[in-house]
């Protein structure tokens, strides 16, 4: 337990450059969506198909420990 906290602790560090964007970026996708541009849905999908890939990576690794750790068990 003591492990997940001082883990938890050390993200806690590093969380408050997360809100970082270049302004330029984000001021020209703005003013794209205003004139209709499909630029910034191209922009959110790839930012969510960025963000989606670290969750595969996570849950296909708890799947396979899952079945790893549970292979030995019998049932009944």
């Amino acid at each position: 337990m003591k492990k997940v906290a001082l883990i938890l602790f050390v993200f806690a560090l590093f969380a408050f450059d997360l809100n970082a964007q270049c302004s330029m970026c984000g001021a020209v996708a703005e003013s794209a969506q205003k004139n209709g541009s499909e630029m910034a849905e191209g922009l959110n999908a790839g930012i969510l198909y960025l963000m989606g890939i670290p969750y595969i990576l996570i849950l296909g690794t708890g799947v396979l420990l899952f079945r790893r750790l549970n292979r030995n068990k019998t049932v009944g």
